[in-house]
Protein backbone atom coordinates (compact mmCIF):
# COMPACT_ATOMS: atom_id res chain seq x y z
CA UNK A 1 0.00 0.00 0.00
CA UNK A 2 1.52 3.61 -0.87
CA UNK A 3 1.91 5.75 1.65
CA UNK A 4 -1.26 7.72 3.11
CA UNK A 5 -2.24 10.64 1.87
CA UNK A 6 -4.42 13.27 3.90
CA UNK A 7 -7.63 14.51 2.05
CA UNK A 8 -9.44 17.75 3.77
CA UNK A 9 -12.48 15.74 4.96
CA UNK A 10 -11.22 12.45 5.80
CA UNK A 11 -10.95 11.27 8.97
CA UNK A 12 -7.99 9.38 10.10
CA UNK A 13 -7.61 5.90 9.88
CA UNK A 14 -6.78 2.82 12.02
CA UNK A 15 -6.16 -0.91 11.81
CA UNK A 16 -9.14 -2.92 14.00
CA UNK A 17 -8.13 -6.35 14.61
CA UNK A 18 -11.47 -8.32 13.96
CA UNK A 19 -10.94 -11.60 15.93
CA UNK A 20 -10.53 -14.78 13.64
CA UNK A 21 -11.00 -12.77 10.85
CA UNK A 22 -8.17 -10.51 10.23
CA UNK A 23 -7.32 -6.91 10.37
CA UNK A 24 -9.45 -4.07 8.82
CA UNK A 25 -8.84 -0.40 8.09
CA UNK A 26 -11.25 1.64 9.91
CA UNK A 27 -12.21 5.54 9.81
CA UNK A 28 -14.68 6.66 12.64
CA UNK A 29 -16.04 10.24 14.06
CA UNK A 30 -17.90 10.01 17.17
CA UNK A 31 -20.85 12.36 16.55
CA UNK A 32 -22.94 13.89 19.21
CA UNK A 33 -23.39 12.33 22.09
CA UNK A 34 -25.76 9.06 22.14
CA UNK A 35 -25.97 9.65 18.43
CA UNK A 36 -27.28 6.63 16.50
CA UNK A 37 -24.59 4.65 14.30
CA UNK A 38 -23.47 5.12 10.49
CA UNK A 39 -21.63 2.03 9.42
CA UNK A 40 -20.67 3.05 5.71
CA UNK A 41 -20.03 0.29 3.48
CA UNK A 42 -18.44 1.61 0.10
CA UNK A 43 -18.57 0.32 -3.58
CA UNK A 44 -16.65 -1.79 -5.27
CA UNK A 45 -12.89 -1.21 -6.16
CA UNK A 46 -13.25 1.85 -3.74
CA UNK A 47 -11.91 2.47 -0.29
CA UNK A 48 -14.56 4.59 2.62
CA UNK A 49 -12.80 6.89 1.76
CA UNK A 50 -13.24 7.23 -1.51
CA UNK A 51 -16.65 6.84 -1.48
CA UNK A 52 -17.74 8.90 1.58
CA UNK A 53 -15.05 12.06 1.72
CA UNK A 54 -17.43 13.95 0.95
CA UNK A 55 -20.22 13.52 3.60
CA UNK A 56 -18.05 12.37 6.39
CA UNK A 57 -18.03 15.91 8.28
CA UNK A 58 -22.12 16.21 7.27
CA UNK A 59 -23.05 12.83 8.81
CA UNK A 60 -20.94 13.07 11.55
CA UNK A 61 -22.61 16.36 12.96
CA UNK A 62 -25.98 14.28 13.39
CA UNK A 63 -24.52 11.06 13.88
CA UNK A 64 -21.62 8.66 14.91
CA UNK A 65 -19.96 7.75 11.60
CA UNK A 66 -17.72 4.27 11.15
CA UNK A 67 -16.63 3.46 7.87
CA UNK A 68 -14.49 0.29 7.12
CA UNK A 69 -12.45 -0.60 4.01
CA UNK A 70 -13.95 -4.26 2.38
CA UNK A 71 -11.66 -7.20 2.46
CA UNK A 72 -9.63 -6.99 -0.78
CA UNK A 73 -10.00 -3.27 -0.70
CA UNK A 74 -8.07 -0.32 0.35
CA UNK A 75 -6.56 -1.42 3.63
CA UNK A 76 -9.12 -4.18 4.30
CA UNK A 77 -8.61 -7.40 5.40
CA UNK A 78 -6.42 -9.39 3.26
CA UNK A 79 -6.96 -13.33 2.68
CA UNK A 80 -6.27 -16.37 0.20
CA UNK A 81 -10.06 -16.98 0.42
CA UNK A 82 -12.63 -16.01 -2.09
CA UNK A 83 -14.40 -12.96 -2.14
CA UNK A 84 -17.76 -13.68 -0.85
CA UNK A 85 -20.28 -10.76 -0.34
CA UNK A 86 -21.14 -12.26 2.53
CA UNK A 87 -17.96 -12.25 4.53
CA UNK A 88 -18.49 -8.47 3.98
CA UNK A 89 -21.03 -8.25 6.07
CA UNK A 90 -20.17 -10.57 8.42
CA UNK A 91 -17.14 -8.41 8.60
CA UNK A 92 -19.29 -5.27 9.51
CA UNK A 93 -20.83 -7.18 11.97
CA UNK A 94 -17.40 -8.29 13.73
CA UNK A 95 -16.60 -4.45 13.84
CA UNK A 96 -19.85 -3.28 15.48
CA UNK A 97 -18.72 -6.10 18.20
CA UNK A 98 -15.41 -4.54 18.76
CA UNK A 99 -16.14 -1.37 18.75
CA UNK A 100 -18.44 -2.28 21.49
CA UNK A 101 -21.50 -0.82 19.09
CA UNK A 102 -24.92 -3.01 19.80
CA UNK A 103 -26.72 -1.54 16.66
CA UNK A 104 -26.47 0.55 13.44
CA UNK A 105 -28.21 2.09 10.73
CA UNK A 106 -25.94 0.22 7.52
CA UNK A 107 -25.85 2.56 4.80
CA UNK A 108 -24.43 1.16 1.57
CA UNK A 109 -23.12 2.09 -2.11
CA UNK A 110 -23.39 0.08 -5.11
CA UNK A 111 -21.05 -2.96 -4.06
CA UNK A 112 -22.01 -1.78 -0.70
CA UNK A 113 -25.68 -1.92 -0.95
CA UNK A 114 -25.57 -6.27 -1.39
CA UNK A 115 -23.44 -5.99 2.00
CA UNK A 116 -26.25 -3.84 3.26
CA UNK A 117 -28.90 -6.40 2.37
CA UNK A 118 -27.27 -9.14 3.63
CA UNK A 119 -26.19 -7.71 6.83
CA UNK A 120 -29.27 -7.28 7.75
CA UNK A 121 -30.44 -10.89 6.71
CA UNK A 122 -27.22 -12.53 8.36
CA UNK A 123 -27.29 -10.37 11.69
CA UNK A 124 -30.63 -8.80 12.15
CA UNK A 125 -29.42 -7.68 15.57
CA UNK A 126 -27.02 -5.36 14.63
CA UNK A 127 -29.10 -3.35 12.21
CA UNK A 128 -31.46 -0.85 13.37
CA UNK A 129 -31.70 0.25 9.64
CA UNK A 130 -30.93 0.69 6.27
CA UNK A 131 -29.91 3.26 3.64
CA UNK A 132 -29.25 1.95 -0.04
CA UNK A 133 -27.26 3.58 -2.45
CA UNK A 134 -27.28 3.24 -6.09
CA UNK A 135 -27.53 -0.38 -5.80
CA UNK A 136 -29.85 -2.74 -6.49
CA UNK A 137 -31.54 -6.53 -5.37
CA UNK A 138 -29.63 -8.22 -7.98
CA UNK A 139 -27.51 -7.04 -11.34
CA UNK A 140 -28.10 -9.41 -13.85
CA UNK A 141 -29.03 -7.26 -16.82
CA UNK A 142 -29.47 -3.97 -14.89
CA UNK A 143 -25.53 -2.81 -15.81
CA UNK A 144 -24.62 -1.22 -18.94
CA UNK A 145 -21.91 -2.09 -20.99
CA UNK A 146 -20.21 1.07 -19.44
CA UNK A 147 -18.88 -1.12 -16.55
CA UNK A 148 -15.82 -2.42 -18.09
CA UNK A 149 -14.66 0.77 -19.11
CA UNK A 150 -14.24 1.24 -15.58
CA UNK A 151 -13.01 -1.60 -13.56
CA UNK A 152 -9.09 -2.61 -14.05
CA UNK A 153 -9.81 -6.41 -13.52
CA UNK A 154 -12.07 -6.53 -16.10
CA UNK A 155 -10.13 -4.53 -18.59
CA UNK A 156 -7.06 -7.04 -17.77
CA UNK A 157 -8.23 -10.59 -16.92
CA UNK A 158 -4.84 -11.90 -16.98
CA UNK A 159 -3.59 -9.29 -14.82
CA UNK A 160 -6.59 -10.02 -12.16
CA UNK A 161 -5.92 -13.83 -12.17
CA UNK A 162 -1.67 -13.72 -11.88
CA UNK A 163 -1.44 -10.77 -9.53
CA UNK A 164 -0.84 -12.52 -6.22
CA UNK A 165 2.16 -13.94 -8.20
CA UNK A 166 3.19 -10.98 -9.40
CA UNK A 167 5.81 -8.32 -7.50
CA UNK A 168 4.50 -5.60 -5.38
CA UNK A 169 6.03 -3.01 -7.70
CA UNK A 170 5.00 -4.01 -10.50
CA UNK A 171 1.44 -4.74 -9.76
CA UNK A 172 1.42 -0.80 -8.58
CA UNK A 173 3.17 -0.01 -11.54
CA UNK A 174 0.80 -1.44 -13.93
CA UNK A 175 -2.65 0.07 -11.90
CA UNK A 176 -1.02 3.56 -11.65
CA UNK A 177 -0.68 3.66 -15.48
CA UNK A 178 -4.05 2.58 -15.57
CA UNK A 179 -5.13 5.32 -13.33
CA UNK A 180 -2.99 8.01 -14.77
CA UNK A 181 -4.45 7.41 -18.14
CA UNK A 182 -8.00 7.91 -16.75
CA UNK A 183 -7.16 10.82 -13.38
CA UNK A 184 -5.62 13.79 -15.44
CA UNK A 185 -5.04 15.71 -12.19
CA UNK A 186 -2.07 15.08 -10.16
CA UNK A 187 -3.09 15.46 -6.58
CA UNK A 188 -6.30 13.51 -7.38
CA UNK A 189 -4.67 10.12 -8.66
CA UNK A 190 -1.65 10.89 -5.90
CA UNK A 191 -4.88 10.62 -3.43
CA UNK A 192 -6.66 7.50 -5.28
CA UNK A 193 -3.42 6.00 -5.68
CA UNK A 194 -2.38 6.42 -1.69
CA UNK A 195 -5.88 4.34 -1.48
CA UNK A 196 -5.60 1.90 -4.12
CA UNK A 197 -2.56 1.90 -5.17
CA UNK A 198 -1.90 -2.22 -4.07
CA UNK A 199 -5.45 -3.27 -4.63
CA UNK A 200 -5.95 -7.68 -4.40
CA UNK A 201 -6.49 -7.67 -8.05
CA UNK A 202 -7.58 -11.02 -7.34
CA UNK A 203 -10.49 -10.33 -5.04
CA UNK A 204 -11.80 -7.45 -7.05
CA UNK A 205 -12.37 -10.10 -9.63
CA UNK A 206 -13.82 -11.93 -7.72
CA UNK A 207 -16.34 -9.39 -5.96
CA UNK A 208 -17.48 -8.13 -9.42
CA UNK A 209 -18.52 -12.30 -10.27
CA UNK A 210 -19.82 -12.15 -6.69
CA UNK A 211 -22.06 -9.13 -7.42
CA UNK A 212 -23.21 -9.88 -10.64
CA UNK A 213 -24.02 -13.37 -9.03
CA UNK A 214 -26.00 -11.50 -5.88
CA UNK A 215 -29.72 -11.83 -5.43
CA UNK A 216 -31.89 -10.61 -2.92
CA UNK A 217 -34.93 -11.28 -4.81
CA UNK A 218 -36.39 -14.23 -2.57
CA UNK A 219 -35.61 -12.34 1.11
CA UNK A 220 -36.30 -8.89 0.60
CA UNK A 221 -39.42 -8.18 1.31
CA UNK A 222 -39.11 -9.14 4.62
CA UNK A 223 -36.67 -6.52 5.62
CA UNK A 224 -39.09 -5.20 8.57
CA UNK A 225 -36.74 -2.09 9.00
CA UNK A 226 -36.89 1.67 8.32
CA UNK A 227 -35.45 1.85 4.83
CA UNK A 228 -34.46 4.74 2.52
CA UNK A 229 -33.25 4.17 -1.30
CA UNK A 230 -31.56 6.88 -2.63
CA UNK A 231 -31.71 6.77 -6.47
CA UNK A 232 -29.22 8.23 -8.66
CA UNK A 233 -31.72 9.29 -11.29
CA UNK A 234 -29.20 9.53 -14.20
CA UNK A 235 -27.18 6.21 -13.56
CA UNK A 236 -25.58 4.68 -16.60
CA UNK A 237 -24.61 1.77 -14.56
CA UNK A 238 -27.34 0.48 -12.10
CA UNK A 239 -30.30 1.58 -13.94
CA UNK A 240 -32.25 3.95 -12.11
CA UNK A 241 -35.54 1.64 -12.54
CA UNK A 242 -34.11 -1.28 -10.66
CA UNK A 243 -32.87 1.18 -8.16
CA UNK A 244 -36.52 2.28 -7.48
CA UNK A 245 -37.47 -1.64 -7.97
CA UNK A 246 -35.57 -1.75 -4.79
CA UNK A 247 -37.29 0.72 -2.84
CA UNK A 248 -40.82 -0.98 -4.36
CA UNK A 249 -39.55 -4.14 -2.72
CA UNK A 250 -38.97 -3.01 1.20
CA UNK A 251 -42.05 -2.52 3.11
CA UNK A 252 -42.33 1.14 3.85
CA UNK A 253 -39.32 1.80 2.10
CA UNK A 254 -38.72 6.17 1.35
CA UNK A 255 -36.90 7.20 -2.32
CA UNK A 256 -34.53 10.30 -2.32
CA UNK A 257 -33.46 11.47 -6.02
CA UNK A 258 -30.25 12.84 -6.90
CA UNK A 259 -29.62 14.38 -10.25
CA UNK A 260 -26.77 12.18 -11.10
CA UNK A 261 -24.74 9.31 -12.71
CA UNK A 262 -23.58 6.35 -10.60
CA UNK A 263 -20.51 8.64 -9.17
CA UNK A 264 -22.75 11.32 -7.89
CA UNK A 265 -21.29 10.93 -4.67
CA UNK A 266 -17.95 11.80 -6.34
CA UNK A 267 -19.28 14.48 -8.84
CA UNK A 268 -22.31 15.91 -7.29
CA UNK A 269 -21.51 16.14 -3.58
CA UNK A 270 -23.92 18.88 -2.87
CA UNK A 271 -26.88 17.09 -4.37
CA UNK A 272 -25.62 13.79 -2.82
CA UNK A 273 -24.69 14.52 0.40
CA UNK A 274 -28.37 16.36 0.39
CA UNK A 275 -30.41 13.25 -0.38
CA UNK A 276 -28.20 10.85 1.88
CA UNK A 277 -28.99 13.45 4.51
CA UNK A 278 -32.65 13.68 3.81
CA UNK A 279 -32.72 9.23 4.04
CA UNK A 280 -30.88 9.13 7.25
CA UNK A 281 -33.20 11.28 8.89
CA UNK A 282 -35.94 9.50 7.24
CA UNK A 283 -34.40 6.30 8.75
CA UNK A 284 -33.58 7.48 12.12
CA UNK A 285 -36.88 9.37 12.68
CA UNK A 286 -38.87 6.12 11.48
CA UNK A 287 -36.56 4.20 14.43
CA UNK A 288 -36.70 6.52 17.02
CA UNK A 289 -40.89 6.38 16.30
CA UNK A 290 -40.89 2.83 16.72
CA UNK A 291 -39.24 3.35 20.10
CA UNK A 292 -41.20 5.89 21.74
Amino acid sequence: MSDTVERPGVPPGRAVELPGRGTTWVRELRGPRGAPTLVLLHGWMATAALNWRVVFEPLAARYRVVALDHRGHGRGIRTLRRFRLADCADDAAALLEALGIERAIAIGYSMGGPIAQLFWHRHRRRVSGLVLCATSGNFRGGARAGIPELVLPIVVPGLALGSRLMPAAVRRRLVREFLASRIQNPDALGWVLSEIGDIDLAAALHAGRSIRAFSSDEWISSIDVPTAVVVNVRDQLVSPAAQRKLAASIPGATIHPVDGDHAACVYRPREFTAALLEACASVAGRIDSRRS
